[in-house]
């Protein structure tokens, strides 16, 4: 039993330490993460700034999180494509805009939970 323990606390050590080091890495070769990164502690800022519900404060927070999350997957198919070739092909493209896809997506969910948040 305590060597499960042990060892479960290990790997969650080295997700822990993996995860900070993909953070890391992105936010120093990103524009774009950082960037997102403003906006979201910009949205932080004004959803405590506000008379907002607990719920709708959530809202706000956990979507910024998952644009931040979405540009970091972006990241990760944009360097795993180049990676595999320096070609331009059309699949390739198609796998980056895609992955900016989703960012832009996960954005305007935040703008919509925030214009319904404001507007309601």
């Amino acid at each position: 039993m305590k060597s499960t323990l042990t060892a479960e606390l290990r790997r969650l050590a080295n997700t822990a330490t993996w995860s900070w080091e993909g953070w890391c890495a992105a936010w120093a070769t990103e524009k774009s993460l950082r960037q997102w990164t403003l906006v979201n502690a910009l949205s932080a800022v004004l959803a405590f700034s506000l008379d907002l519900e607990a719920g709708e404060r959530g809202l706000i927070l956990a979507l910024g999180l998952l644009v931040l999350a979405a540009e970091l997957v972006n990241s990760a198919v944009e360097e795993a494509v180049d990676y595999i070739s320096t070609n331009h092909d059309p699949r390739a493209k198609k796998a980056k805009d895609c992955g900016s896809a989703a960012v832009a997506v996960t954005a305007l969910a935040g703008g919509v939970a925030w214009v319904v948040i404001l507007i309601g």
